[in-house]
């Protein structure tokens, strides 16, 4: 990943779960990273644990606040734009809608509007979610020319968001800078401690002793590991700068089919590597809709850019669980992040 190297990247929300695995990524590829985000919202958090930045300009600021925002994008002076900032959980979706439709609409637009004026840009990734299209229950995995939609607040401001990059995609084509949306998964990994996700959850409920709380211990979702989609946005990257006329406006970052399993599977994985877990009771009655069944095709992906997930799902699993095991034995969770990252590499 050499294309990397001395790369001037700004990454917004890079403090959250995913933007720190990215950022420490970036950092072993050589990159100049910008970042612009919100503080940590959990303690612990990935973030600080990975510290110190040494390579890291560190900046906080709210997206849904446009001129201080497009003040720091501006001297930024990114050759690269990756846009995680989001709020990105469905119950706080139904907790706050108009916040979520602010910070996943109205804050991609503002970044979006931003970047178009940085003046050495070549490509922009806004990252979305799996959840942006259409879901009529039919089990069947999404493609990217399936139709957008959303019955909740959350997967509608991602499909929204979707709409506003399409907007946006004629005024960044005239000045021939790549400009392409993402959508993974249902990501884990070590370090997220998010609420109500299911990870974090069973992370919590080792650490409290109480049992985790389940919604859906039957709902099936593509699980991937954290280092499998970040790999897949560089490479898209790569390919939205050099070649912004062909690269595809949009592509699916998920697992084979065999890693669509039920929620369940991934609690007996992860548990079974605690003696001590305190395992999991039902939550109740969900109190909205999930869908039952939700698969996703990167077989685009596979094709364009010769991308493919490298962890299968009890690889996956097992990476998170190692991964708190270190955390809870004390360790350096930094090396061992770092260690993560160059074992995936290695896998080739």
């Amino acid at each position: 990943m050499s294309f990397w190297h001395n790369r001037r990247v700004l990454v917004t929300g890079h403090t959250g779960f995913k933007g720190s695995w990215l950022c420490l990524w970036l950092e072993r590829l050589g990159a100049e990273v910008v970042g612009i985000a919100q503080p940590p919202h959990t303690d612990p958090n990935l973030f600080t644990l990975l510290s110190p930045w040494p390579a890291l300009d560190h900046r906080i600021a709210d997206i849904t606040a446009a001129p201080p925002l497009t003040a720091l994008i501006a001297g930024s002076s990114a050759e690269i734009v990756i846009h995680l900032a989001a709020q990105a959980l469905v119950p706080a979706g139904q907790r706050d809608p108009v916040g979520t439709f602010a910070t996943n609409v109205m804050g991609t637009v503002h970044v979006l509007q931003a970047a178009l004026a940085l003046p050495a840009l070549k490509a922009a990734l806004i990252v979305t979610t799996d959840k942006v299209y259409a879901d009529p229950d039919s089990g069947r995995a999404f493609e990217e020319a399936d139709p957008l939609g959303g019955t909740e607040p959350y997967g509608a401001s991602k499909a929204a968001a979707e709409l506003a990059v399409d907007a946006y995609r004629a005024a960044y084509g005239a000045r021939r800078i790549g400009l392409g949306s993402a959508r993974a998964g249902n990501v884990i990994g070590g370090g997220d401690w998010s609420a109500d996700r299911l990870v974090p959850d069973l992370v919590r409920a080792l650490w409290s002793g109480e049992p985790a709380l389940l919604r859906n211990p039957a709902a099936i979702r593509p699980w991937q590991h954290v280092l499998d989609p970040l790999a897949g946005y560089l490479r898209y990257l790569e390919r939205l700068a050099e070649d912004p006329a062909h690269a595809p406006p949009a592509l699916n970052f998920a697992p084979s089919d065999a890693s669509a399993r039920p929620a369940i599977d991934v609690v007996d994985r992860f548990v079974a590597r605690f003696n001590d877990h305190p395992r999991w009771k039902s939550a109740g009655a969900p109190e909205y809709r999930e869908a039952a069944i939700l698969r996703l095709s990167a077989a685009k992906a596979i094709a364009t850019l010769a991308w493919h997930p490298r962890l299968d799902f009890d690889t996956a699993v097992a990476w998170t669980a190692a991964w708190h095991a270190a955390h809870r034995h004390g360790d350096d969770m930094r090396a061992y992040t770092l260690a993560q990252i160059a074992h995936y590499e290695a896998l080739g």
